[in-house]
């Protein structure tokens, strides 16, 4: 039995639902470049729950269900307001969450197809209100309840600071919802695979991807990132930095990609972003510093940045709180796990691999008087 660690380059399961081929992303066949430039988030939902674009009558349809759903009970904000709240990270607040609210839906443990379909608008819908939520609780503040007409990326911002964005704050939110919307068979999307396989519901596929999203090594990167740029203070003091760290043989969080040789293909439009922003608050040491860091690990290491890279300070930038950063890759990210359980719950088998043994062998009980 052959084995492969990390199960690096091993495939697991066939879908339609993006893909990732010399180094570029699709979305059901569509460019991530396409889509980061054209198109809105809803759109991205629905392409990636059924496989094609919506009409203008879908799409509307899918934003009121999307805004009619946003509510949250309130026990989910006395929830939160139980905790020691600056003791508790948004995410562990958000898999908790959303187990919880899946205790508050009759249709959690429905398995039919509409009744998913139904729970996958309330859970791309509810997450920004958890978020958001979770976020104005712990500086003892109430929640703010969307505000129809705006899109979800402008809601999301509008709920979280009770104003409505500028077109470019809102175009920057879009964008990120965009490109972290999906990634193939990521870890926690084959843990939302898994979890489903076992023809548990939906909400359970969710809660078990939020946990593998929350390590470091996954969705926490781009928070440590922006830690990272913040450590570092001014532009002259970057390179000097990056070369102790990596004298030190330390990692430098946001560069490189374990399936990506050339360079991921969607952080480029949040380098547009974070200068763009930037030069529009006056916060240009933020992208200077990144994009000096950014050469000199390529120079250095032949690893370009990935995603999480200029996420971090474009939600910087924005006057988001650090740790919020995961909680908004997973924001997007719950349309393309959704997207997933229910394509797994379409042509389902259970998922269980194999472990190679290799332990001691052949061993006898020995009494406890004995031993």
């Amino acid at each position: 039995m052959s084995t492969t660690k990390g199960l690096e380059g091993v495939v697991a399961a066939e879908t339609k639902i993006s893909s990732i081929i010399d180094d570029q992303l699709t979305y059901v066949g569509y460019s991530i470049d396409d889509l980061a430039e054209n198109a809105s988030f809803e759109e991205v939902v629905f392409l990636l729950w059924n496989k094609r674009f919506p009409n203008k009558e879908e799409l509307a349809q899918l934003e009121q269900d999307l805004f009619n759903n946003m509510a949250i009970p309130s026990g989910i904000i006395d929830h939160f307001k139980s905790y020691e709240i600056h003791k508790v990270h948004p995410m562990g607040a958000l898999r908790t969450a959303i187990s919880l609210l899946g205790l508050y839906d009759e249709e959690a443990d429905d398995m039919t197809e509409e009744a998913n379909k139904r729970k996958a608008i309330r859970l791309q819908a509810k997450v920004a209100s958890v978020v958001t939520a979770f976020s104005r609780v712990r500086d003892g503040k109430d929640p703010i309840q969307p505000k129809e007409g705006l899109s979800y990326a402008a809601n999301f911002l509008y709920m979280l600071n009770g104003k409505v964005p500028s077109e470019l704050e809102e175009e920057a939110i879009n964008k990120a919802l965009v490109l972290h919307a999906d990634h193939e068979l990521n870890a926690s999307t084959f843990t939302s695979r898994v979890c489903v396989a076992t023809l548990s519901d939906m909400y359970s596929g969710i809660t078990a991807a939020i946990g593998a999203l929350k390590g470091p090594l996954h969705g926490g990167a781009n928070e440590a990132v922006m830690e990272m740029l913040l450590e570092i203070g001014e532009v002259e003091n970057a390179l000097p930095y990056v070369k102790e760290k990596m004298a030190n043989k330390e990692k430098i969080m946001g560069m490189g990609h374990r399936v990506y040789k050339s360079g991921d293909p969607r952080a480029k439009h949040l380098k547009k972003m974070s200068k763009e922003l930037t030069a529009l608050h006056g916060m240009e040491k933020w992208y200077e510093m990144s994009v000096k860091i950014e050469e000199f690990i390529k120079t250095e290491k032949g690893l370009p940045a990935n995603v999480d890279f200029y996420s971090a300070s474009v939600y910087h930038t924005l006057g988001i709180k650090h740790d919020l950063y995961t909680p908004i890759f997973a924001m997007s990210r719950f349309s393309g796990w959704i997207a997933h359980i229910l394509e797994q719950y379409e042509n389902n088998r259970l998922i269980r691999p194999r472990a190679e043994y290799v332990g001691p062998q052949n061993q006898k009980y020995v009494d406890i008087n004995e031993r």
